[in-house]
């Protein structure tokens, strides 16, 4: 389901021009977060979103426009929404309704919220079908151990009730599972939500891995899980610049026009 740009702002200016230079970073950032989650195989085709905050606002974000596949997204074709779904600015594209749904639930619920990103690649869909907590076997598996929400999946997130829902289900955590449907993370900023979602990722992988060999698990001792839990939470904030720095020359080196 999408809605049309019919209330938005229509100009014929490019898009750099109509926003401010700190909105046209957000842009370039989150156009870098649709190329990286497509380039490492994180996409189910057209669906699937990541958002950013409007720098300075309360009550708008950006959106992929719909049903742009995320390899060709940009910086200027990225959908500004409000708080009551209306397009802001006519960039010649629509935006998802379930997408607004949920980023829209994550923005109102958490102001310290500066992106988000909902994905569901096979191996999200499986664990989020599976019980128990994610496996402390890998570095970044005990970075999610006992740090990761369940919502039950209400079907199609185009009913605005179950936001709350949802929202209470994440409490403070920064990532969570849908059941039966994929995963829900949010963070500060574009980079943070990038990281947080590609670890998610690969402790996903190293865990049904893991399960797959039906082998008994070697138990490590809560203190060590929880030192070794707060030195890679230290290590993650100290290189996050240098981690998005790097995939952003990957993405130049490869195609640089999410810049534009």
């Amino acid at each position: 389901m999408a809605v049309t740009a019919e209330k938005s702002k229509s100009n014929n200016a490019p898009v750099r021009e109509l926003v401010s230079d700190e909105e046209w970073r957000v842009r370039v950032d989150l156009a870098a977060f649709y190329r990286l989650v497509a380039h490492h195989g994180m996409t189910d085709l057209v669906l699937g979103h990541l958002s950013a905050r409007v720098p300075g606002t309360t009550d708008q974000f950006l959106l992929n426009p719909y049903p742009r596949l995320f390899d060709q997204i940009t910086a200027s074709t990225l959908v500004k929404v409000n708080a009551e779904g209306d397009i802001l600015l006519n960039v010649g594209f629509n935006y998802d309704i379930p997408a607004y749904t949920i980023h829209g639930a994550v923005y109102g619920a958490r102001p310290d919220a500066g992106s988000a990103a909902h994905t569901h690649t096979a191996a999200g869909m499986a664990y989020s079908a599976l019980p128990g907590a994610m496996l402390p076997i890998s570095p970044k598996g005990v970075r999610f151990h006992e740090a990761l929400a369940t919502h039950s999946f209400e079907g199609i997130f185009d009913n605005p009730a179950e936001r709350e829902r949802l929202m209470a289900d994440m409490g403070q955590n920064d990532a969570g599972l849908l059941e039966n449907h994929g995963y829900l993370v949010r963070a500060p900023t574009v980079p943070e939500c990038w990281s947080i979602l590609y670890d998610l990722e690969q402790a996903t992988l190293a865990h049904l891995a893991a399960l797959s060999t039906g082998a008994e698990m070697v138990a490590r001792p809560d203190a060590v899980l929880s030192e070794d839990k707060e030195r890679l939470e230290a290590e993650e904030t100290a290189f996050i610049a240098e981690r998005w720095a790097s995939q952003c020359r990957l993405l130049d080196r490869i195609d640089p026009s999410y810049r534009t």
